[in-house]
């Protein structure tokens, strides 16, 4: 067959019909060592608004029927009255994502603590917790260590839990550069993304075992996302050939999760397989290699089945 643009497009289209209906036990995961759970221990698990194609209403609404225990999403004032209905209506916890963007920064400390009050104070339903995307990466130390200290001290004043998240571009972006904060400041909470280290290291973090041990002895909130050494976001972690990637990861949540079991604390973990670009897609046509919500899915009920 001779080749041209239309016969690639419609054997891509139907390669990406075909990943769609991928069998979810496409192999196994690492032994898990058991625990002695201590009461209290809970793992309520989140459902991802970005990506979503509908109204918040939908979105909670289905997010319910497939199993979540609650959402989590973006802060937005415009948006509060219709998720709070949906939430009550849906019986669903909510945690929020705060941020500021500005690239100057006072007025992006200035943003960041104002939408971090709204989320929190909101009068409708308290957060289950609060995740940050806190400062940039070329911001200074000291500047990034002001968003650390306000947030310690807003969680205490508001009794709302606020986790820093393990983000690229924000004051978390790699292994390394997380690294003097953690020392430093011994109350810093953390979200738990580690795709992102693992791309900006190009690796598995095999020779940063110190660094991540650490970090995951603050972590609170995990976006369980699988990340490789070229990219935040594997194809579709049901495929044998990321096969390495997935069971490191699990190897680092199993440790989470241990350490959670052993306090009797709760666990939240929200299920962060992304859209396009994050999910990669097949040439000239911008189509998904594979389904976002069935992939979310996926790893929530894989959760479950490890972990409660």
């Amino acid at each position: 067959m001779k080749y041209n643009r239309r016969n690639f497009i419609g054997g891509s289209l139907a390669l990406t019909s075909a990943l769609f209906l991928t069998p979810t036990d496409t192999f196994s995961y690492p032994d898990i060592e058991p625990v002695k759970t201590s009461n209290g221990f809970a793992l309520l698990i989140m459902a991802p608004y970005w990506g979503f194609n509908g109204s918040v209403s939908d979105f909670c609404k289905k997010a319910k029927k497939d199993g979540y225990d609650g959402i989590e999403i973006l802060w937005s004032a415009e948006i509060a009255d219709e998720l709070f209905k949906a939430l009550k209506e849906h019986q669903l916890a909510v945690g929020f994502l705060c941020r500021g963007d500005e690239p100057q920064f006072g007025t992006h400390f200035t943003t960041f603590k104002k939408v971090l009050k709204e989320a929190a104070e909101n009068k409708a339903q308290k957060p289950l917790y609060i995740n940050v995307h806190s400062g940039k990466d070329f911001f200074t130390f000291e500047e990034n260590k002001r968003f650390i200290d306000f947030t310690v001290q807003y969680a205490k004043e508001s009794g709302v839990p606020i986790y820093h998240e393990t983000h690229r571009s924000r004051m978390l972006y790699s292994a390394p550069a997380s690294l003097p904060y953690l020392k430093e400041k011994p109350d810093l909470r953390l979200t738990l993304d580690i795709s992102h280290w693992c791309n900006v290291s190009e690796s598995l973090l095999e020779d940063q075992p110190e660094t991540v041990a650490l970090a995951i002895s603050r972590t609170d909130h995990v976006h369980s996302r699988v990340g490789h050494a070229e990219g935040p976001q594997v194809s579709d972690p049901r495929a044998p050939e990321w096969k390495e990637a997935v069971d490191a990861h699990f190897k680092w949540w199993d440790k989470i999760v241990a350490i959670k079991k052993q306090q009797g604390k709760i666990l939240t973990m929200l299920t962060e397989f992304g859209p396009p670009s994050y999910m990669p897609t097949i040439p000239y046509t911008n189509l998904p290699v594979a389904d976002q919500w069935a992939i979310n899915v996926y790893m929530m009920q894989v959760w479950r089945k490890r972990y409660q």
